[in-house]
């Protein structure tokens, strides 16, 4: 048995008024996203900001047992050149006890033990941590009282953070990409 199928042709004519409401509906869509496009390009970076995203810093005149500071998005980045007896401290200390517990290993990169990278902000309230102070040899914000060692874990104090480190690379032994 065969079925027979019978199509509908629709009888409905397109009009000038379905062709007019059709193209506004257009231009109005164009007009929306050239409207929108200023307010959605304001929200990415200015170039200032994108300039700063990462910077080369040489460290080859830091002499061991100095610190550099240099400045990254607005924020003051700490250079170690850690003595071996700070590096042989950090390694030693039982970082399972501390309020923020890690490792020095996981702190700094395994080829350049003796370099130590880290924002310079102290994570209680954002005050600038002075270097060589504290009851632990390591940092100090003068602020609040918060001691930090020579691995910048927190050690005493109200900070609940230890300093945080930012992504960085050695380029060469003697250049780093921070960012």
């Amino acid at each position: 048995m065969e079925r027979k199928v019978k199509t509908v042709a629709s009888t409905k004519k397109v009009t000038r008024r379905d062709f007019i409401v059709l193209s506004a509906t257009a231009v109005a869509g164009v007009g929306v996203g050239v409207a929108a496009w200023p307010f959605i390009d304001s929200m990415n970076p200015a170039a200032d900001v994108l300039a700063l995203a990462s910077i080369e810093v040489d460290i080859s005149p830091i002499e061991v047992g100095q610190t550099l500071k240099v400045l990254w998005q607005g924020k003051p980045v700490f250079i170690r050149h850690r003595t071996e007896q700070e590096v042989a401290e950090a390694e030693t200390t039982n970082w399972r006890n501390l309020p923020d517990p890690e490792p020095d290993s996981a702190r700094v990169k395994p080829d350049h033990k003796k370099w130590l990278i880290m924002i310079g902000v102290c994570t209680h309230l954002g005050c600038i941590p002075i270097g060589d102070s504290g009851d632990y040899g390591g940092w100090l914000c003068p602020c609040h009282g918060s001691h930090y060692d020579t691995s910048g874990r927190i050690r005493k104090g109200p900070a609940p953070t230890n300093l945080v480190i930012p992504e960085y690379k050695f380029i060469t032994d003697t250049q780093i990409k921070i960012g």
